[in-house]
């Protein structure tokens, strides 16, 4: 905030970043009226929840997609010896300012689709659990470092997938891609089963998605402060305050 004009900028060119893959899907539509099993209007809830999703991740959680040069680094040490959570007080040591761009985007692709009480009140909750579910992946892959080292290529891996599959309608992957999806890569209970619920509300499903979310947080703690004992520090010079 110190210089407004790029805070702003960074803003503001996210958001048109955005805008400009929704043109492919304008053109696409003009051909046919379904892809995938998705309507225009669900591809922008679509985009809107990936997008969401994406900025509560990388605006709250930013230092979790790089865990793993923490580990290998040392920098880690400048977090045990604070009275901190370690794994909050890493992950949650700066912000991607882009990244509030993302957020807003994703409340402009809802007023597209219908805005109302209840779909502002569900999307609101599933950018969070989705959020949730996005940075325990990358706490739980980065946490690997503890045992295998140099893990960057693999995490980063896993988190360029979930954000380029995560833009596309559900009904064109089969098989095991899409077996993927609810395991490995779960885009599935980020994106595709909250726009289920968006559309057409299932107290189960609904359930499901704050199991998986609860089950993935408790998972990354695990592995983080399984690994953590692992740790070996590196002596580095490094303070916060």
């Amino acid at each position: 905030m110190l210089n407004k004009v790029t805070f702003f900028s960074n803003i503001i060119f996210m958001i048109l970043n955005n805008a400009c893959f929704i043109i492919q899907w304008v053109i696409i539509y003009s051909l046919k009226n379904n892809v995938g099993g998705y309507s225009f209007k669900q591809i922008l809830l679509l985009w809107g929840i990936a997008a969401g999703t994406f900025g509560v991740a990388h605006f709250f959680f930013k230092e979790a997609f790089d865990l793993s040069d923490t580990i290998n680094t040392g920098k880690l040490d400048a977090y045990l010896i604070q009275p901190k959570n370690v794994l909050i007080s890493s992950i949650t040591s700066s912000v991607e300012v882009s990244c509030i761009g993302d957020m807003i985007y994703g409340w402009i692709m809802l007023f597209l689709y219908g805005f109302s009480i209840k779909n502002a009140l569900l999307f609101l909750f599933f950018s969070i659990t989705g959020g949730l579910i996005i940075a325990s992946l990358a706490v739980i892959f980065g946490s690997l470092s503890f045992w295998f080292g140099r893990v960057e290529i693999v995490a980063n891996t896993i988190n360029n997938l979930m954000t380029t599959f995560a833009t596309y309608p559900e009904g064109i992957f089969k098989g095991f891609v899409k077996v993927l999806f609810y395991t490995l890569l779960p885009i599935g209970f980020v994106n595709y089963i909250p726009i289920n619920l968006l559309k057409e509300f299932s107290l189960l499903q609904f359930g499901i998605v704050v199991f998986i979310t609860i089950l993935f947080i408790a998972l990354a703690f695990f592995l983080f402060y399984k690994g953590l004992k692992r740790y070996s520090s590196s002596n580095l010079m490094n303070a916060r305050v």
